[in-house]
């Protein structure tokens, strides 16, 4: 019995086959009253290397990492958050009548999920300053990017822990009625000085707040910065949409005081097509230890470890010995399924958790980033014959095996065929967001923090990434 359609044999070998190999030499699986045999061989000679990850695109993201984060075994983070302010109308505002006297203002920053470092024993400080340049909707920021403010502090919130499960009481302000207390969703709040708003508000000239752009023109907008207080810090995520600086004041009319709030938000703006626009960027920075920094300078070596980070490191794998694992003539090899294997490094996930999901993608001839075969669909959608679905593909850690697992036969067979040329293979951090119903994501992100440190070509560790066939030679 023949086959001579590869993808055909791939999804009917798959079925039967979808779980972890053994170490048998060979595997029988029946096939009507015919019984197709498959061999296995194990592919340790992988090469493995840390590199940086592509520059991040920061602008119109949900989930903005706010860090200040001293990780032992991978080195120092920062980032610091860029937004403009909207109006609380949307185009205009009109001063309330009156003399209006500002109270107090506060920042509320709204947590978004993803917070990755140390919880328990850090404080935190943030400070903002006020932007010298403005921040524009829907251009495109690099994290790399180095933003212009001034260098006084407008606000700053000294001591606090970081409680994005914790929810917030504040009290209501309701115009013609007593001020309440009640509880909001988790946040952080940072104290604005009065001075900064009645400069640019409430005592701004009229033509300042005759329109939103007007506005912006002169306001800018925020720099705000993180800085651990005391401990190892961590990165905290922020979701723009839930951030704004809310005044709080009186108005005096004739000697009818009343008080009441008025919201000024990050800027945002939704799109004809529906899509959100948003006038924010993150500045990240990262310092590497000097392990890293030496995987950094020399690319061409291989590594006993490597290091995955998301928004700062990724790991390029090759196979040098994948042609000779076949013999004289691997155009002849039918793969049934090729899985490849990543182990995290022993006592490297405490007290930082590995990444719970990595990707895996392939660079074109122009080293555009390129889905593999296995990967290349969307739900029912498929582009590639050898898709399968997202959640096969794999990529989620094993908490119980502590392994990543990529099944990745398409892509494998399509390099023995020579259909496909290894301009670069990489595994890089993935959005925690992440679910297998839609299309693998691998676009650089700084929407996770986590970070992995991966067992590498260590020779003498039984973990070292390798690559899994199980295969059938065609007559």
């Amino acid at each position: 019995m023949k086959f001579f359609r590869i993808d055909l044999l791939t999804l009917l070998i798959s079925l039967f086959i979808l779980g972890s190999c053994k170490n048998e030499d060979t595997v029988g699986l029946p096939l009507g009253d015919q019984e197709v045999k498959g061999t296995l061989v194990v592919d340790d000679n992988i090469l493995v290397n840390t590199l940086k990850d592509d520059s991040i695109n920061t602008n119109s993201l949900s989930k903005m990492p706010l860090a200040s984060f001293n990780d032992s075994q991978i080195g120092e983070t920062t980032g610091s958050i860029v937004s403009g302010l909207d109006l609380p109308g949307s185009t205009a505002y009109t001063l309330p009548t009156g003399t209006i006297t500002t109270d107090s203002a506060v920042l509320e920053l709204g947590y978004n999920d993803g917070f990755y470092g140390d919880s328990l024993t850090s404080k935190y400080k943030i400070d903002v300053y006020q932007l010298t340049e403005k921040p524009v909707t829907g251009q495109t920021y690099i994290g790399n990017r180095s933003w212009a403010h001034n260098s006084t502090v407008i606000g700053s919130n000294p001591a606090f822990n970081v409680r994005p499960k914790t929810r917030v009481k504040i009290y209501n302000i309701i115009t013609g009625k007593k001020d309440t207390l009640y509880s909001v969703a988790p946040h952080i709040r940072v104290p604005i000085n009065t001075t900064f708003i009645n400069n640019n508000f409430f005592g701004a000239p009229a033509t300042q707040l005759s329109s939103l752009s007007n506005f912006q023109n002169a306001v800018k907008g925020l720099y705000i910065t993180l800085q651990r207080n005391g401990g190892p810090g961590g990165v905290v995520m922020i979701h723009p949409d839930s951030c704004r600086i809310k005044v709080y004041y009186r108005a005096n009319n004739a000697g009818t005081i009343d008080t009441a709030v008025a919201s000024l938000p990050f800027t945002r703006a939704t799109t004809s097509s529906g899509a959100v626009a948003r006038a924010n960027a993150v500045e990240i920075r990262h310092t590497y230890n000097q392990e890293i920094t030496a995987q950094l300078n020399n690319p061409k070596q291989s590594y006993d470890q490597f290091y995955l980070q998301g928004g700062g490191l990724r790991a390029r794998i090759r196979f040098p010995e994948l042609g000779k694992l076949f013999g004289a003539d691997s155009t002849k090899v039918v793969l049934n399924k090729a899985e490849l294997i990543i182990t995290p490094e022993a006592g490297t996930g405490v007290p930082y958790k590995a990444l719970p999901q990595l990707t895996m993608y392939r660079s074109d001839i122009a080293l555009q980033r390129q889905l593999l075969p296995d990967a290349n669909g969307s739900g029912n959608t498929i582009y590639d014959p050898y898709y399968l679905s997202t959640a096969i593909f794999g990529g989620r850690l094993d908490a119980t095996k502590q392994q990543y697992r990529f099944i990745v036969t398409g892509y494998i067979q399509k390099l023995l065929n020579k259909t496909l040329t290894d301009y670069g293979t990489y595994i890089a951090p993935i959005d925690t967001n992440f679910t297998a119903a839609t299309s693998i994501p691998i676009a650089s992100t700084a929407a996770t923090a986590a970070r992995t440190i991966a067992i590498g070509s260590n020779k003498s560790s039984a973990g070292r990434i390798k690559l899994n066939i199980i295969y059938t030679k065609q007559n």
